[in-house]
């Protein structure tokens, strides 16, 4: 550890939040240092060996629809700074019957393979694929301020109410369309259906037929690779095996960032926080969780649907009527015997995931918060039978409980790696309602992790937003510092 002469900001946490937070404060001039309690960086976007010699799995999140939509990325010039591939299929979704619907890049492709709901489906999404710029900002800002989009925002609501409401299945008439798109809902652990969880949904299903869903090579963990290139690039320090516990432990610096939850705020100011402040963090609620399970196999998953061999996402969970039941059953506090299933198969579009010829899956399935079950068999057996001999592909497994999530991140509560319940209030009240919500009344301490507005994702604004509040308010700086690459 160096010197901490001149140290301007501490950062907390070295997910894509607080890297994002560092990243800009060291743009704006300041001597930033970081500080990460595991031997590696990364967060939820890291990459590493799980199961068997150089199968290379995600350890947290696998595909980025947000790395080229959001604010933060796009000024970072992520897309130049990293391989990103976008393939041709977004999301696929196989069903009973060897059939599947396929969510191309292409929404007409898209729409053209939905039989008789085809046209409906280009009505839902349309109109937010063709304003998706828009609905970036509306989705990337969830907080009380005048909508700088007032069409885009009464589209949107219109089709969130809709599609979140009992209403759901009234512009389909077949099973594949409403599948495929509660695929994307599922997304965020809640109850189906509802408001917040068609809302994310929603922006999902607009990214895919948009910018699309993209893989970067080599793993999520090139993403935070090159967020701690440019910090060092610009005089950051990154101290891995450091686990603080107290603010009292950190050097002493102008600003303090943290990449944690409002739980761990609490335990960090050790009764510093004023009463009103400190209670509104203990109402901040926490959501249900995941098990994930990492796969090495012997060849590529067998999917009886051919089409889905090619997409890198998948969801597997039946029809749209199957995964309400699984994330209800969730929603209650139950473990589902037919789980939904997000799925995630990168190398077959990087090949630099695992031996030639052998492929990695990443997957995961919903679960009671701090659950501490196993999904190994049920996650499998999900897959078995929308791929017959999937099982006999297995070379290797590594499972992770909900508990052990947490175990392994602190920010993913119980399992919760949303950071916090998604609901609508929490998305206007992350973690408290302000205009300012990363602001805390601790001088000069900011909140940036997931727990604070715009919510989950691997963005970088909940980063990038506290650190141009804090540049603001302890510094005087307004303007937003250039993020670009350098020019070559």
């Amino acid at each position: 550890m160096t010197t901490d002469q001149g140290l301007d900001a501490v950062v907390v946490g070295s997910g894509p939040n607080g890297l994002a937070a560092a990243v800009t404060l060291a743009r704006a001039g300041l001597r930033v240092r970081v500080y990460e309690r595991n031997p590696v960086i990364g967060g939820g976007a890291a990459t590493a060996e799980l199961t068997l010699p150089g199968f290379h799995h995600d350890v947290g999140s696998a595909v980025h629809p947000l790395a080229l939509a959001s604010e933060f990325f796009q000024k970072f010039g992520l897309k130049d700074r990293i391989e990103l591939k976008v393939p041709e299929i977004s999301y696929g979704h196989p069903l009973p019957g060897g059939r599947a619907g396929v969510a191309w890049h292409d929404i007409e492709r898209t729409a053209a393979g939905l039989g008789r709901d085809g046209p409906a489906w280009l009505r839902l999404l349309a109109p937010l694929v063709d304003n998706i710029t828009d609905v970036a900002e509306l989705t990337g800002d969830a907080l009380l301020r005048v909508p700088q989009h007032p069409l885009t925002l009464t589209r949107f609501g219109l089709r969130t109410l809709e599609q979140g409401s009992p209403a759901w299945n009234w512009r389909f008439t077949g099973e594949i369309a409403p599948a495929l798109l509660t695929g994307t809902f599922a997304h965020s652990i809640g109850r189906l259906p509802s408001p917040s969880t068609a809302g994310a949904g929603l922006t999902l299903a607009a990214h895919a037929h948009a910018g699309g869903w993209p893989i970067p090579v080599g793993g999520s963990g090139a993403i935070a690779a090159a967020l701690a290139d440019d910090l060092l690039a610009h005089g950051g320090e990154i101290v891995t095996d450091a686990d603080i516990t107290s603010l009292t432990q950190l050097p002493l610096a102008s600003i303090v960032l943290l990449d944690v939850t409002p739980r761990a705020l609490l335990e960090l100011a050790e009764g510093a926080l004023p009463a009103r402040y400190a209670t509104a963090l203990g109402r901040f609620r926490y959501g249900n969780a995941v098990a994930k399970v990492d796969f090495a196999l012997s060849e590529p998953v067998p999917w009886t649907a051919k089409d889905l061999r090619r997409a890198p996402t998948l969801h597997v969970g039946g029809t749209r009527a199957d995964q309400a039941r699984a994330e209800n059953a969730v929603a209650h506090g139950r473990h589902s015997d037919s789980p939904y299933v997000l799925a995630a198969q990168p190398s077959i579009l990087d090949e630099t995931r695992a031996p030639e010829g052998q492929h990695v899956l990443w997957a995961y399935t919903h679960v009671p918060a701090g659950s501490s079950r196993d999904q190994t068999e049920q996650i499998t057996r999900q897959i078995e039978r929308f791929a017959p001999g999937f099982r006999d592909t297995i070379l290797a497994s590594a499972s992770q409980t909900a508990a052990q999530m947490q175990q392994n991140n602190p920010n993913h509560i119980g399992g919760d790696i949303a950071a916090g319940a998604i609901s609508l209030l929490q998305l206007a009240r992350r973690p408290v309602l302000s205009g300012d919500p990363w602001r805390t009344p601790l001088k000069g301490v900011y909140l940036c992790s997931s727990s604070t507005s715009p919510g989950p994702g691997v963005h970088g604004m909940c980063g990038y937003r506290a650190a141009l509040s804090a540049l603001a308010h302890e510094f005087h700086i307004e303007t937003p510092p250039d993020l670009s690459p350098p020019k070559l």
